[in-house]
């Protein structure tokens, strides 16, 4: 499988999970704090969403790269 093709599945994948689930979230942690053997951390969850247009997109692109990536071999 030649490297466009590799690259148009997963294109096509991850516009399918985009559209599937609309984004993802993650965890960071932003604060830490060592007072003597008291340690604190606050960790934040953030949501980054995925907009309709670029899952489409992906899928498109994804589409296109594997017609030509075939007809080239």
């Amino acid at each position: 499988m030649s490297a466009l093709k590799i690259a148009a599945v997963i294109l096509i994948v991850a516009g399918i999970l985009g559209l599937a689930y609309g984004g993802f979230t993650y965890t960071r942690g932003t604060h830490e704090a060592k007072l003597g053997p008291l340690e604190l951390s606050v960790k934040d969850k953030e949501r980054v969403n995925v907009p309709v247009w670029a899952g489409v997109g992906a899928i498109v692109i994804g589409g296109v790269l594997l017609v030509v990536g075939g007809k080239r071999s």
